[in-house]
């Protein structure tokens, strides 16, 4: 019986390149989606050493990919024990993320008002789904559908996701929680690690 060798970057690269010559955000997240599961599934994603150090105060994120083209980027994001993200947007950028290794916890939220158009403005959000997602899962956000907070749910061992943006993400909006079901808006620039 012959063993299926994991895929590399080159082919999934593109398939990502076909998914973008779509055009239609539903249609490129549906293929991503579809192309980054089978293959984390079937035959497992075979990253680079470097990119799968955690981070010891936060997730790591890290650059696999820019298209000169047509701009899209492939990102990959490795959780330490119990991190997770803020509540957040995706600055309206379309994104699919699948689970490499281990396990993800995705909160997503539909934004109950049309506040929070200026940094701390306060705006209401309700929590619309809790998904526990496991390796070869993967999931797409398409703006305005595009609030939530990822994390690691386990308190030993990483999870090592990857993030495939319609556009460089490096900036979003977090929103903090007052604890009554408000937020407060903040402003945050993002960056990748070495």
């Amino acid at each position: 019986m012959q063993t299926q060798t994991a895929a590399d970057l080159g082919e999934l690269i593109a398939r990502i390149d076909a998914a973008v010559a779509l055009g239609d955000a539903e249609a490129i997240t549906q293929r991503i989606k579809n192309d980054l599961a089978e293959i984390i599934r079937e035959r497992g994603l075979e990253l680079p050493e470097r990119f799968l150090e955690p981070h010891p105060e936060r997730y790591a994120r890290r650059l696999l990919h820019r298209d000169p083209a047509t701009g899209w980027t492939a990102v990959v994001m490795v959780w330490g024990p119990s991190q997770r993200t803020a509540l957040h947007d995706h600055a309206g950028i379309w994104c699919v993320e699948g689970v490499v290794l281990g396990e993800l916890e995705v909160h997503r939220y539909e934004r109950l008002d049309l506040g929070c158009q200026d940094e701390g403005e306060p705006c209401r959000f309700r929590e619309c789904e809790c998904l526990r997602t496991g390796i070869g899962s993967a999931g797409a956000l398409i703006p305005p559908h595009e609030y939530h907070i990822l994390g690691n749910p386990n308190a030993e061992g990483r999870a090592v996701t990857l993030h495939i943006y319609g556009g460089e993400m490096d900036r979003c909006s977090i929103f903090e929680s007052l604890g009554d079901g408000t937020y407060v808006r903040r402003e945050r620039e993002l960056s990748y690690d070495a």
